[in-house]
């Protein structure tokens, strides 16, 4: 798959992931300010049923006292006797019978029945009783103002004491399912506190968790009183009720980490078969050379002429040893790594003394060094280098470093050279290898060590490899316990930092 095909592709997926959360907040946003308002209505409503509910206790106090009243009066009448009132009882042609009881002045009661009967007094009575009635219907709209007078006289701890605002309040909010732990208060005009709940903050100024309702706003002298609710846990009790969004959210999220994944996968597998294409191109012409030589060399063995000079044969025995110990050796490097990927390596490991090795190393490759007008030097300072390391795989790390210099150095100015080891403290040892060569861009610094990968002057045929050298080096350093770091200026030179643990022995 084209890089291009995969950018398309994670931008077409991105904008739909974004769409997607946007759709989902966009929802759960409505939803929060929908539940918001239905709770605030609720509440507001509830308040005003709790204030109705005080009115109404307030107007069946003063009821209720008027009522015991009247019955005081009644039962006295009863005990005293009471002849303001003429029953008749009497019989519809239908067969139903009809009870009348007739109340009123005393003597006049006494002359109807002394007289007998109903006829002559009905009109007069009538005209007293609709007179009566509009009296006490006065007197009704005078026993209402008079309680309205009364009740906004009584101190409000006693029209709305604690136990009942509480009780109305816990019914009102149960009822519209607003099963939610609040806390309340009462206060004047003047903001004063005049009783408030054991949970209730004086200094609470969470104005979206507030409620307000006046109590007895139909007081003579006006609304003087407040009812003030707060509900510590709304937010809480809002998101719970939208909580079946979030695995709605958690699902999105584990898809976009999916996606992202996917994506970063899908390029590194793309610059993995880049460097894959790029490793056989090379092992292609690093093969190729050494298979030409030997081809050549046995044609030429062909020749009768050249089988009958011994100088010649030597040449071409020669050419043919060299050649075949180059493939072989680029063959076990690949085997090697291969090996390396499925298995920990068998080392044989025995103590060897670093200063010793390098300083060997040094020599076999001053010639190399000097073939090309560069030198190379060997400050080996360190006190105590003896470690417990594979030789072989060691000499194979610093040849591989050594080599490297030597492949990417500058054409500029002379190949310099310098490898140099030192004490860290007891238990370890640092052995640097640095060059003036062409450097390595910051960008590379990371991927060095990595399989395959090779820079982009690499890249061409002119340094040839198979980006596995400093995969190799950085393999065989870990197997030994060790690390290895890079640092390097592009168009300065390079350094490599081995640091290596010294024998326990």
């Amino acid at each position: 798959m084209k890089k291009q095909t995969i950018w398309i592709l994670a931008i077409v997926m991105a904008i739909a992931f974004i769409g997607l959360l946007c759709i989902q907040i966009f929802y759960m946003k409505n939803i929060v300010e929908i539940r918001y308002e239905q709770f605030a209505q609720g509440v507001r409503q509830s308040l005003v049923a709790v204030s109705q509910h005080l009115e109404q206790d307030e107007a069946r106090h003063y009821l209720e006292d008027d009522v015991r009243d009247v019955e005081m009066e009644d039962m006295m009448s009863q005990y005293l006797g009471d002849n303001s009132q003429l029953k008749y009882s009497f019989t519809t042609s239908s067969g139903l019978e009809a009870y009348l009881t007739i109340k009123g002045d005393k003597s006049e009661i006494n002359n109807l029945k002394k007289n007998g009967g109903l006829g002559a007094h009905y009109n007069n009575l009538q005209n007293k009783y609709r007179n009566r009635y509009l009296y006490q219907r006065d007197m009704l709209d005078d026993v209402i103002l008079n309680i309205m007078s009364k009740s906004s006289k009584r101190p409000i701890t006693e029209r709305a004491d604690s136990n009942r605002v509480s009780h109305y309040l816990r019914q009102e909010l149960d009822t519209l399912g607003l099963k939610v732990p609040f806390e309340f208060a009462v206060s004047n005009h003047a903001g004063t506190l005049m009783f408030k709940s054991s949970g209730y903050q004086t200094n609470t100024n969470d104005r979206d968790n507030m409620f307000v309702q006046a109590l007895f706003p139909n007081d003579v002298n006006g609304a003087n009183n407040f009812l003030k609710v707060y509900f510590p846990t709304k937010s809480d009790y809002i998101f719970s009720s939208i909580s079946f969004m979030v695995p709605a959210f958690a699902f999105t999220f584990i898809l976009l980490i999916i996606f992202v994944y996917t994506i970063i996968v899908a390029f590194r597998q793309k610059k993995l078969t880049e460097m894959k294409n790029d490793f056989i191109n090379n092992m292609t012409h690093e093969f190729k050379t050494p298979i030409s030589s030997i081809s050549l060399a046995a044609q030429m063995l062909n020749d009768q002429s050249v089988r009958k000079s011994p100088a010649m044969l030597q040449q071409i025995s020669t050419v043919i040893t060299d050649e075949t110990k180059r493939l072989r050796f680029q063959v076990e490097k690949v085997l090697q790594m291969s090996m390396f990927d499925r298995q920990k390596a068998t080392l044989r490991l025995e103590d060897v003394d670093a200063n010793a090795a390098i300083f060997n190393i040094v020599n076999t490759f001053k010639l190399k060094v000097e073939k090309y007008g560069g030198t190379i030097a060997a400050n080996l300072d360190a006190m105590d280098a003896i470690v417990n390391v594979d030789e072989m795989h060691f000499t194979n790390v610093i040849f591989n470093l050594l080599d490297n210099a030597v492949k990417y150095r500058s054409e500029e100015r002379p190949l310099s050279l310098v490898v140099a080891s030192r004490d860290l403290d007891e238990e370890r040892l640092e052995i640097t290898i640095a060059d003036n060569g062409i450097g390595i861009r910051r960008d590379d610094l990371k991927k060095v060590f990595e399989k395959f990968y090779r820079v982009s002057t690499g890249n061409r045929h002119d340094v040839k490899g198979f980006g596995l050298g400093l995969a190799y080096v950085k393999k065989m350093i870990d197997e030994l316990g060790g690390s290895i770091t890079v640092e390097s200026e592009f168009n300065v030179g390079t350094k490599f930092i081995i640091i290596l643990p010294l024998s326990k022995n």
